[in-house]
């Protein structure tokens, strides 16, 4: 936390994003940051908006701010999950890529200038500002424990690593309860392997690109597993549009250009056959990036429909899991694997996932002669969703609620615009509060309550929680407390606090 006796200057305000407080030089660019930490700096990653192109600066970066954005933005999600503080929908900040600046009003930031950022309280501080250490002390710990003895809900964790799990665990977390497995293609090591996937022109050629990522997976989980052990990890199948997983459309032109002058300037043979080779990269990586392009990608191209789409996916993830589940299991390990369907709208989609992964366990399973605890369920994050969980509850053996999309969806309002109005609409009382941050009782909660009722009515023991940003909230957790669900899952540095709403809940 930012030491409360230091004097501070405000250079700007965002949404707090993620807790935490960290100093470090600015810089613009993933690459750069990369370069100024193994340098021996702190940085500090300043973005218009992160993508996965991103997401080797965000690993080294100190903290993370974004111009654009809400609180379950990509650079929000990525930085809770990593424990990075972060600072998101920072308006006032105008990011000048071609310049190597950003302004605030008067102040123009230059790479390399000290800034300090506040996730606690969604602000940019001007200079390196002391920051305190939180000490987890003995103090602490009774009062976590007297918690735990009276809060009847369950808390698990959000978490794509098994650093990341440890953590959680450490801080009391009693099981995964999110594993995004986008995240994990993510690195830089990664994300080429992805791309050759998206781009392979044929069946065949998007298995033999799923082959080299599959081993990646098996290692991904084995580690988590072993973080785990003992206790369930929900895992869910690849969800965002594939279009994420490839650079923005403005960047690839500006490559284009870039090389195409360097090829004017090019003064030998070898040096234009390299820049032609170049140049013919970029040009397919546009063009399936235009192929995949949608007007409304949240809501197209993603989720279960990519699996149902291409089952091929699936069955590489499915596989990836019950093998490492089956080499844990024979290493002594004891796993709890959950399989969650993402973005299920029809009955008819989940049936189809299911069959898929209920057919890779059998030939997995079998081949190494072991049987495994394990469930497919689902993630409830439309609202037919929600309105169906009877239908849905009769074949999927788990829920849960990701009230991220749940809110995108229910009340038509992106997740990564809004901030631009939802600040206004909270000032002016047209709205209690942001509903991204703390849940939508009377709409989204609604649904979560008809939900658990209508899914409860069909299989009485169907296990049921609730994995989107509202995991962490108190006020969220109080709401859902007395719904029937059985866990509230969160992001690990987020755990204590939803262990002690949980016993508060339950005292009231």
């Amino acid at each position: 936390v930012v030491d409360a006796s230091a004097d501070t200057h405000v250079l700007t305000t965002g949404l707090n994003a993620s807790p935490g407080a960290a100093s470090g030089i600015v810089v613009f660019e993933a690459d750069e940051a990369e370069r100024l930490v193994e340098e021996g700096n702190k940085v500090i990653l300043v973005r218009h908006e992160t993508s996965p192109d991103d997401f080797h600066g965000m690993a080294v970066a100190s903290a993370i701010v974004t111009s654009r954005g809400g609180v379950t933005s990509h650079a929000a999600v990525v930085a809770r999950g990593m424990g990075k503080c972060c600072v998101v929908g920072c308006e006032s900040l105008d990011v000048d890529y071609s310049k190597h600046l950003a302004r605030a009003g008067d102040t123009i930031l230059h790479v390399g200038d000290w800034n300090t950022v506040d996730g606690n309280r969604g602000e940019v501080l001007m200079g390196e500002v002391p920051t305190i250490e939180p000490e987890f002390d003995e103090q602490l710990e009774t009062l976590m424990g007297w918690a735990d003895e009276i809060r009847t809900l369950g808390v698990r964790t959000n978490a794509d690593a098994p650093e990341d799990a440890e953590i959680a665990r450490r801080f009391g977390a009693e099981g995964i309860g999110l594993c995004r497995t986008e995240h994990m293609f993510f690195a830089a090591d990664r994300i080429e392997a992805m791309r050759r996937m998206i781009m392979a022109p044929t069946r065949g050629a998007r298995v033999d690109a799923l082959e080299e990522l599959e081993p990646m997976q098996v290692d991904d989980f084995t580690g988590i597993f072993k973080a785990m052990d003992g206790m369930p990890v929900t895992i869910r199948l690849l969800d965002p549009p594939l279009h994420e997983f490839l650079p923005h459309h403005s960047e690839i032109l500006e490559k284009l250009t870039d090389l195409k002058l360097k090829l004017k300037e090019a003064t030998n043979l070898e040096e234009m056959d390299e820049l032609i080779d170049e140049i013919s990269a970029a040009d397919r990586i546009l063009e399936q990036v235009e192929r995949l392009g949608e007007a409304n990608p949240m809501l197209g191209h993603r989720g279960c429909r990519l699996g149902n789409t291409y089952p091929e996916v699936t069955e590489m993830q499915a596989r990836a899991i019950f093998e490492a589940a089956v080499a844990c299991t024979e290493e002594g390990i004891d796993v709890h694997p959950e399989i969650m369907i993402p973005l299920v709208g029809f009955v008819t989609e989940f049936q189809r996932q299911e069959e898929i992964v209920r057919k890779v366990a059998d030939e997995v399973l079998g081949h190494a002669g072991i049987e495994i605890d394990y469930k497919v369920g689902t993630m409830i994050e439309l609202p037919r969703a929600a309105l169906t969980a009877n239908e849905i509850a009769e074949h999927a053996e788990f829920f849960s609620f990701g009230t991220n999309d749940l809110t995108q969806t229910t009340l038509g309002m992106s997740r990564d615009d809004s901030a631009k109005f939802l600040s206004t609409y909270v000032k002016n009382g047209i709205v209690p509060g942001d509903p991204f941050q703390s849940i939508d009782q009377n709409g989204v909660g609604e649904l979560v309550k008809i939900g658990v009722e209508r899914g409860k009515g069909v299989r009485p023991d169907i296990h049921v929680g609730i994995c989107g940003e509202h995991g962490g909230d108190p006020a969220s957790i109080e709401f859902v407390s007395p719904l029937g669900l059985d866990y509230v899952s969160c992001s690990p540095y987020r755990v204590p606090i939803a262990r002690l709403a949980a016993a508060h809940a339950a005292l009231d």
